[in-house]
């Protein structure tokens, strides 16, 4: 049966668009000031899986809620079960938008919102693909459980809640359309360590507050440090910070009340798998403030800070560097900043994706070795490294499909950052951008090409339906 699903998806473009901008103006994330028994990340990540099972019902499936956590439905009918990952959160918004995060623009073919292509974008294209197959009744030997979920952007408790109490075994393979085409076959491991710092500090300088990062996932774009020193030496300062401002191409702001001084620089954010492709505006500022005088736990976090991981995206100056030939280099992105001069715990959060070969025992035990913190911990939320061959027909498929449509090579990928495609001993990441797209995940001014979505929608259900039928 030949169906011409690019076709099938023009039908349903404005369909498609109406859906998906209901959804983007929902902001979905995560706020653990306003969790309750009822909103277990916040009230948005709650109305937007409620709005997206209303879709599902409108449109003739049975959905499921798993006490807002995460939610699904099913289509078809077989032994066999493919998953389709998908989420509805979304990181902070953050600072620098020319628009309004949460009221999507149309412009030059680009939509800006977040949550545009992380992920809100490829999820709405996914599920207009089932949703063709569905409407043209296209016969099929497996069932497919659409699986959305609400904290992917932080530790995943979501799918770990669902598998918990959902009293659904996990699908047998599947993909999350949450990345990047041809595919995603592997993923590095992934795991936040902190480092502890307590201490006087008391000097000439005194840093009273230190301040960067809205995710451990995220290029911190901004910081801002509050510290007191001699009034008289504000032009010295001044001068000083222009002059960096300058030579690094950052911006910069520097004020002051008598003797004391507040200091914020910004840089750019970016996605936390790629911190090169970032400015960390906290590694920046803290790189400023070394040269001053400050001392005890304060000198230790600065010099730490601005002096070793300050550009050290792959953990080069830390000691925890590892390259593996076919997953790639380590990469780390120093993501949150807190100090309080009135805390005895003030720490760094560095997240790390690394490759095969390495481990976070390893890294763990080697930021032990480092100078100043007097203590490190690490987060509960491991990811292991994850690879599916190419060989398996899940991959074969899939790339089959992605070159039918596009007439591009198709060639496994892998990358340092972390899909629901994991979730899976046979999952995958597939779509929705496309190679040579510009990736604003993360940042501001987040968009997706809406001609992309729709290009991603018609291979998805081919995709879908070559895996199933």
């Amino acid at each position: 049966m030949a169906i011409d699903f690019q076709a099938e998806v023009t039908k349903r473009r404005d369909a498609m668009m109406a859906d998906l901008l209901a959804l983007l103006r929902i902001n979905s994330e995560r706020a653990d000031h306003l969790a309750d028994a009822q909103h277990p990340f916040g009230p948005g990540p709650v109305q937007a899986l409620e709005t997206f099972l209303a879709l599902a019902e409108r449109d003739g499936y049975q959905t499921r809620n798993i006490d807002n956590y995460a939610g699904h439905f099913e289509y078809g009918q077989g032994d066999e079960v493919l998953g389709i990952f998908a989420h509805l959160d979304v990181v902070p918004a953050g600072s620098g938008w020319e628009t309004d995060p949460y009221e999507p623009v149309l412009k030059d073919g680009k939509l800006y919102a977040r949550g545009a292509s992380d992920d809100k974008g490829p999820t709405m294209a996914c599920y207009y693909a089932l949703k063709i197959i569905k409407e043209l009744e296209l016969p099929v030997s497996k069932k497919v459980r659409f699986i959305v979920g609400t904290d992917e952007e932080s530790g995943w408790a979501d799918m770990d809640y669902y598998f918990e109490h959902s009293g659904v075994e996990k699908p047998d393979f599947g993909f999350s359309p949450d990345a990047e085409f041809p595919i995603i076959n592997g993923e590095k491991g992934n795991i936040t360590q902190y480092l502890h710092f307590s201490g006087s500090n008391g000097s000439d300088f005194v840093l009273h507050s230190f301040e960067g990062g809205l995710r451990e996932n995220m290029v911190p774009e901004s910081a801002t440090a509050v510290f007191s020193a001699k009034k008289a030496r504000f032009a010295e300062i001044e001068t000083e910070l222009s002059q960096f401002a300058a030579k690094n191409d950052l911006r910069t702001e520097l004020t002051q009340d008598n003797d004391l001084f507040t200091i914020t620089v910004t840089g750019k954010s970016a996605h936390g798998m790629s911190p090169q492709a970032g400015i960390n505006g906290a590694t920046y500022l803290a790189s400023f403030l070394s040269r001053f005088s400050f001392a005890g736990a304060a000198r230790d976090y600065l010099n730490l800070a601005g002096c070793i991981l300050h550009l050290d995206y792959y953990g080069e100056k830390t000691g925890v560097a590892y390259t593996d030939t076919k997953m790639g280099a380590l990469t780390m992105n120093p993501g949150i900043f807190r100090f309080d001069a009135a805390s005895d715990d003030n720490t760094i959060a560095l997240n790390f994706r690394f490759p095969q070969g390495t481990s976070s025992e390893t890294i763990y035990q080697q930021l032990t070795k480092l100078q100043g913190p007097e203590r490190v911990t690490v987060s509960k939320h491991l990811h292991e490294p994850h690879y599916v061959p190419p060989t398996d027909s899940l991959v074969s498929t899939l790339l089959n499909v992605y070159e039918k449509q596009t007439g591009l090579k198709g060639d496994e990928q892998i990358i340092g950052g972390g899909t629901f495609g994991r979730l899976l001993e046979r999952g995958v990441a597939y779509g929705a951008m496309f190679p040579g797209y510009e990736n604003t995940m993360h940042q501001a001014n987040e968009f997706a090409d809406v001609e992309d979505l729709y290009r991603a929608a018609a291979i998805y259900a081919e995709a879908i339906y070559e895996l199933i039928k």
